[in-house]
């Protein structure tokens, strides 16, 4: 693939261009240690790295042209030099440019919000994939082009991968693509240069303020999303968060809403549940889901939103949702023995953990216990570790606080965090047990006939990560194999 450098940048915000004219481009890169002869050097202001530190080893790998913010004492004249005033915005348009603007020869949505994002673009490709079209997911469990299924790295990933994936979707004769759209990606400005026939926002709730400092920051990245929509595409907002409303303010694109609760352009409501599934009521038509919880009454709803406004037949919309079946790791069930109810979830932000915790109260029966396992997540966020903790005490029989992803962190100190947000009251029903397998292990020893156990915070993952070393480790395998110790002894 090749293209010129003036085609390339012909809609980014160039503030000058020196040295070679139009140099035949081969590749584009932001990394330096990738940058092969006839390369274009994108130089971003990282958090940790900054780019502009890298140029002269780009051009010594043979970069014939650079985009960056800060232009070189010495700029030589054999490299085309951009200079702009936002490099990671010019990046995204670059690769879209690079790789044929694969985001314009399909129908791309991207759904962003605090929670719900993976099983809303799951679920959308499933819909559209048993409809009878090609489809594409970017998610945070797994890529897919068609059948073809792709680690992900990244919610979302860089642009250079995510259009070049985008094309190969095209390649592959894909009509629509679904793609988590997380906070970070929207402010990095990973989605740069993309064309999306849709926006869905799910909710606003505490999280990533180690990244954007305040929940101002965290809503004005979602928002700005879909400021950007095109006038043509769709914004679908869930107006049960308060939040919904200002995502579609001074949106230009044809604006919906959703609503499991009150007035809104699609509404429903669950009629009842159990946790085998529940009854909805979706615009006025009645179906039964093998989903549970009043937020994935809202989430199904989100779906069926979309596929109607992206061209699907209702009935077929509804007859294929009642199919559907949950994404891996999200309120999951383990098969269990002894009468004992084993569920998985990726619960990991206060309101994700009071969502799940609220919905198996509502369905547990008489003085069955609910046995929670949950911890947090080390290098990020600090202030929702107390509060993470508090929720699962209140909410919970019996609360066994343990290790997550401590990462760079200490786990014990993690606890410490946690435990801070428990009140005195509350600690005769917690637990503290830093391994995880063995937190894993006593909420099963202590379940007996009829109890829920929820092992909360990595629902899908398959790894724990120690001190930058994934090590293989998966809740819904350790949880299996407790239950099944359990039922042979």
């Amino acid at each position: 693939m090749k293209a010129g450098i003036r085609n390339l940048i012909k809609n980014i915000d160039v503030v000058s261009v020196t040295g070679e004219e139009n140099p035949v481009i081969d590749s584009i890169e932001f990394d330096s240690r990738k940058v092969t002869p006839g390369t274009l050097f994108v130089a971003l202001k990282g958090t940790k790295t900054d780019g502009h530190d890298f140029i002269v080893k780009a051009v010594e790998s043979g970069a014939t042209a650079v985009i960056c913010e800060i232009l070189p004492e010495k700029a030589d004249k054999k490299i085309c030099w951009i200079k702009t005033n936002d490099s990671a915005k010019a990046l995204g348009i670059a690769a879209s440019e690079f790789f044929g603007n694969p985001s314009s020869s399909l129908k791309l949505t991207g759904v962003t919000g605090t929670n719900g994002k993976t099983t809303i673009a799951t679920l959308l490709y499933r819909m559209f994939t048993r409809l009878g079209y090609k489809c594409g997911l970017f998610s945070t469990v797994c890529n897919y082009i068609v059948i073809t299924e792709l680690p992900a790295t990244h919610t979302t990933p860089d642009p250079i991968e995510l259009n070049r994936l985008l094309a190969d979707m095209v390649r592959e004769g894909c009509d629509y693509a679904f793609m988590e759209v997380s906070s970070h990606a929207i402010d990095q400005k990973r989605i740069a240069g993309l064309k999306f026939a849709g926006g869905i926002f799910t909710n606003l709730t505490h999280d990533h303020l180690d990244y954007h400092l305040t929940f101002s920051n965290y809503l004005n990245a979602k928002k700005s999303f879909f400021d950007s929509l095109p006038s043509d595409a769709f914004a679908l907002a869930n107006i049960d968060d308060k939040n919904g409303k200002i995502m579609l303010q001074n949106c230009g694109a044809k604006k919906y809403t959703f609503s499991a609760k009150g007035i809104a352009d699609f509404r429903c409501n669950v009629i009842e549940q159990d946790f085998r599934g529940m009854d909805l009521r979706i615009q006025g038509e009645e179906l039964w889901t093998r989903f549970i919880g009043d937020y994935n009454a809202s989430n199904l709803l989100a779906v069926f939103a979309a596929s109607e406004l992206l061209g699907g037949n209702r009935k077929e919309i509804l007859a294929i949702l009642s199919d559907l079946r949950s994404v891996p790791g999200r309120l999951e069930s383990v098969e269990g023995t002894g009468g004992i109810t084993g569920l998985v979830d990726y619960a990991h932000t206060p309101d994700a953990l009071l969502n799940v915790i609220s919905t198996i109260n509502k369905i547990r029966e008489g003085n069955h216990q609910l046995i929670t396992v949950v911890g947090a997540g080390g290098d990020r966020d600090r202030t929702k570790r107390p509060k993470m903790a508090a929720i699962t005490a209140e909410g919970s029989s019996k609360a066994i606080l343990t290790s997550d992803n401590p990462r760079t962190e200490d786990p014990e100190k993690i606890l410490d965090d946690m435990e801070a947000g428990i009140t005195a009251d509350l600690k005769r029903r917690v637990l503290r047990i830093c391994d995880r397998r063995e937190a894993i292990k006593t909420a099963v020893m202590l379940a007996g006939q009829g109890d829920v156990i929820l092992v909360a915070g990595k629902g899908h993952e398959n790894y724990q990560e120690i001190n930058g070393i994934k090590h293989h480790f998966d809740d819904r395998e350790e949880l299996k194999a407790a239950l099944q110790l359990k039922n042979n002894k």
